[in-house]
């Protein structure tokens, strides 16, 4: 899964191999790697970040098999994809197809700050509340309040994706049974190290007094996120379809699966709008009957973690 590969992660290398492609990731993001340019030699980029090669190599894998890079013996790594849910300058209007880092930000313009999350990993939420999170750090906003509900998948059952794939030709299960496993694994763990991250930060911000009142409440439900949906209630909301492919998986001890996934940075948003003074307008009616649907799932469905 990526930026929640779902909202997503990696494999490779641990921290190490995380830090590096969260950098290059961001750097991609605010365009100091443009669509179209090369990357640094990984020789440069392994001198600069204080890692080895070969995790770089791993991070070049990884980016490339993900489609924001295309890599080429000799050639280097292009850039070929920006991934919308993160850039944070686009025009606000019109537009259909939205970023989430501008959404947060306009959410954390405000006194106070009201998120409901419903993702596979919040990999991509917890990129940009670090992002705000210094912001506020540097004075550049001052919100008052900032709760955060975040529905996630329950742990307790595998889910469709990501799974390893059948060798071409092949009938019947596959010979190893713990292979999809280790997949589910290294989901959950994104999950984790992504919940903990976010916490931490919005943490961070009460206990040093900057925002007066912070908190996140995370629940998990038995249900497969076939969507993402970002809402401030009463206010306006991001909904993007997980698109289901077929990638190679880097597990920690440098095995590459063949296998289905989903890939959260990559899904277009679409932005809707609640329109107080007209509780049919399309914007309005689809606000209501998501967030009831939120609701429902969180009172219901969902248990705390």
């Amino acid at each position: 899964m990526s930026e929640e590969r779902g909202d997503g992660g990696g494999g490779g290398s641990g921290t190490e191999f995380e830090r590096v492609l969260d950098v290059l990731r961001t750097r991609i993001a605010d365009g100091t790697y443009a669509e179209g340019t090369q990357l640094p030699p990984q020789r440069e980029l392994a001198d600069e970040l204080g890692v080895s090669r070969d995790t770089v190599q791993r991070v070049m894998r990884e980016m490339n098999s993900e489609g924001w890079i295309k890599s080429r013996q000799g050639s280097g790594s292009r850039v070929v994809k920006s991934p919308i849910h993160l850039r944070a300058s686009e025009p606000e209007a019109p537009r259909v197809r939205a970023a989430l880092g501008t959404f947060i930000a306009r959410a954390f313009a405000q006194p106070t700050v009201q998120l409901d999350v419903f993702t596979l990993t919040s990999e991509s939420l917890d990129a940009h509340i670090r992002l705000q999170a210094e912001r506020i750090r540097l004075g550049e906003i001052a919100p008052q309040r900032v709760s955060l509900r975040m529905l996630l998948p329950s742990e307790s059952f595998d889910h469709p994706y990501p799974r390893a794939q059948q060798p071409n030709g092949e009938e019947g299960p596959r010979q190893d049974p713990d292979q999809p496993n280790r997949l589910q694994e290294r989901l959950r763990g994104i999950t984790r190290r992504h919940t903990t991250s976010l916490r931490t930060a919005l943490r961070d911000l009460q206990a040093e007094g900057l925002v007066p009142h912070a908190s996140v409440e995370i629940r998990h439900v038995r249900l497969t996120p076939t969507f993402k949906l970002y809402l401030r209630p009463g206010v306006e909301a991001l909904f993007g379809p997980y698109k289901v492919i077929e990638r190679p998986i880097l597990l920690d001890d440098g095995t590459e699966v063949a296998a289905l996934d989903v890939l959260g940075l990559g899904s277009a948003l679409t932005r809707f709008v609640n329109d107080e003074g007209d509780p049919d307008a399309p914007g309005s009616v689809f606000m209501g009957s998501m967030q009831d649907w939120f609701d429902s799932c969180w009172e219901l469905l969902a248990d705390p973690v």
